[in-house]
């Protein structure tokens, strides 16, 4: 795949959130309405694009951990949140952000996880599990080794304590677990298929109607 090909032509060892997404759409998996501007004008338009209220992300393939170095703007509803926020982003004293990454903001409490490793001995690894900051607070995780069925996927749902997150919760209804069985093969896919990737983590997968989207990802290189 030429998105994988480039990266590793100019030496990366990730691809950046909105490239590691990109990979993900091609195999079928939901992203969100997003895209990449270096300007405030282009950021606005693009905010108004995708429709308000909408996340400003500091992007590129050296930034991983914009939680911790303050370059993520959640729930920005108008322009002129919209040009703090990019302003704020690109003279952030933590990280040079040439580029940021404008993006469908999703409300939900329930948040998942779906990721890959690639272990030395089994090879590429599905995982699953609860996402947000549950991941590494309840480590409440599966995992199957690629190839994944059908009912694999399906099993890897119940084999969680945390499995009723599923389930029909506070008038919002249940998760589609057919979506979220197609989202566990293709990254499943995406593993065999590629065996530069070693890792892939989507966290967190926000629900639209109860059918997972990603809201970030990364995807990493041996």
């Amino acid at each position: 795949m030429k998105l994988i090909e480039d990266a590793l032509k100019r030496g990366a060892t990730s691809l950046s959130e909105y490239e590691s997404k990109l990979l993900l759409a091609e195999y079928g998996i939901p992203i969100t309405r997003e895209g990449i501007v270096s300007t405030a004008e282009d950021a606005v338009k693009k905010a108004a694009e995708i429709g308000y209220p909408v996340v400003l992300k500091g992007s590129g393939e050296a930034i991983s951990h914009k939680t911790e170095m303050n370059l993520i703007s959640l729930n920005l509803k108008d322009e002129e949140d919209v040009r703090q926020a990019f302003k704020e982003l690109t003279t952030n004293p933590k990280a040079e952000v040439k580029e940021v990454l404008v993006q469908q903001m999703i409300k939900g409490d329930r948040e998942l996880m779906v990721g890959l490793t690639r272990d030395s001995q089994f090879g590429p690894c599905v995982m699953y599990g609860l996402g947000g900051i549950f991941t590494e607070i309840l480590e409440d995780v599966a995992f199957r080794v690629a190839p994944l069925t059908r009912w694999d996927a399906m099993d890897m749902m119940n084999d969680i304590k945390g499995k009723k997150i599923l389930e029909a919760f506070r008038g919002k209804p249940a998760v589609d677990r057919e979506a979220l069985a197609d989202i566990l093969l293709a990254v499943g896919q995406i593993g065999l298929d590629h065996d530069k990737v070693h890792e892939i983590d989507i966290n967190p997968l926000k629900l639209i109607d109860g059918k997972p989207v990603a809201v970030d990802a990364l995807v990493v290189f041996e």
